[in-house]
């Protein structure tokens, strides 16, 4: 199995949407770099398995982090299948192409072409938050000072990601029976107006360069237990990833404003900023030096972009010494869907950027 896309294909063949399937994902890696040759060193946190190698000396270092954990898939999803340089199965784009691709351009990498160190970190836990092995690297030393995530991206280079604002509400009614709702007051009809009103707030009409607007979700809804009753009580949760440049404190009181501006009995807790909003400037060095080897490797231009969901880039970015942290990967389409797919083709692209931009001079 030395093909690198070989070695995806049977990486994809492991279910590791559960914590014992990932820690199978990452000994198989782990496997495969020491049969090249490579020196590892698995760690464990809480049953989350995770792994580390490095190469290089300097007084620099550039992570490669990528997640071998995948959502949840339809039997044949675990079976990959080729058509057309696509290459099909649940986590090809998100993220195991990715992964991949790094170990590849790890053994690649030429030692003697190397001024700076190279970390590649490897972790179990992404899809469910990432606390348990990229964010326990970060507390425990291992950062650096430009962090690659190679969630994908289509080659894009994603500076920016949106921060993460959760709120839980608690609207409350006047119970009634079914028969006569004239005589109580409906808590869902009036958390349904108060949602309706929320596209009118001020921060729902902001925008960036990289975003037209951020993002609300209602995720979850909980009221209601009889037929025959008036609902006293509607639970309603927000899932809000906010822009870079907005304030998540900001955002929670123009909602509860809200509520009193319509006089509903409204109360809510939120999490506050407990994944801020990250921005790596164009101008960062590194982020010059990777659009280069884009341009080398591919004969274009990068694509700069906003990610609007969140990754371990996260936490390396909370650390002191990091200047920047992005998300950039390969091209793919549809990952946690039905039909995810990596293109064969920009995996070998994307080895070769890596490789290109580690050894820059």
């Amino acid at each position: 199995m030395t093909n690198m896309i070989d070695m995806l294909k049977e990486l994809i063949k492991i279910e590791s949407y559960t914590k014992k399937g990932a820690n199978e994902a990452l000994h198989f890696c782990a496997d495969w770099l020491e049969k090249k040759g490579q020196k590892v060193t698995i760690h464990d946190n809480n049953g989350f398995l995770m792994l580390t190698a490095t190469k290089g000396k300097g007084e620099e270092t550039i992570i490669w982090n990528g997640h071998v954990d995948v959502v949840p898939g339809h039997d044949e999803q675990f079976s990959p299948m080729v058509e057309q340089q696509r290459l099909y199965g649940r986590g090809t784009a998100d993220m195991r192409a990715g992964v991949a691709a790094m170990m590849q351009a790890f053994v690649d990498l030429d030692e003697n072409k190397l001024n700076r160190i190279v970390q590649l970190h490897i972790v179990t836990d992404e899809e469910i938050g990432g606390r348990n092995t990229s964010k326990w690297l970060v507390d425990q030393g291992f950062t650096g000072d430009f962090v690659i995530c190679g969630e994908p991206t289509g080659l894009k280079v994603g500076l920016q990601s949106k921060g993460i604002l959760h709120m839980d509400m608690t609207f409350k009614g006047q119970p009634a029976h079914g028969s006569r709702p004239w005589e109580g007051v409906n808590a869902i009809e009036s958390a349904m107006k108060f949602h309706m009103a929320t596209s009118e707030l001020p921060f729902r009409k902001e925008s960036t360069e990289y975003y037209d607007q951020p993002s609300v979700n209602l995720a979850i809804i909980k009221a209601g237990e009889r037929y025959n009753m008036v609902p006293e009580i509607c639970e309603m949760s927000y899932d809000i990833r906010y822009m870079p440049g907005q304030d998540p404190d900001e955002i929670a009181r123009q909602m509860a404003e809200l509520a009193d501006a319509l006089n509903l009995e409204m109360e809510y807790e939120t999490s506050g900023a407990s994944t801020p909003a990250l921005i790596t400037p164009e101008d960062n060095p590194y982020v010059v030096n990777l659009q280069k080897a884009i341009r080398q490797t591919t004969d274009k231009d990068a694509v700069l972009f906003g990610q609007h969901g969140a990754a371990d880039t996260r936490y390396y970015f909370a650390a002191p010494q990091c200047k920047g942290a992005i998300e950039f990967g390969p091209v793919g389409d549809d990952w946690h869907g039905n039909a995810e797919y990596v293109s064969i083709p920009s995996v070998h692209e994307y080895k070769e950027i890596l490789v290109t931009h580690a050894q820059a001079k």
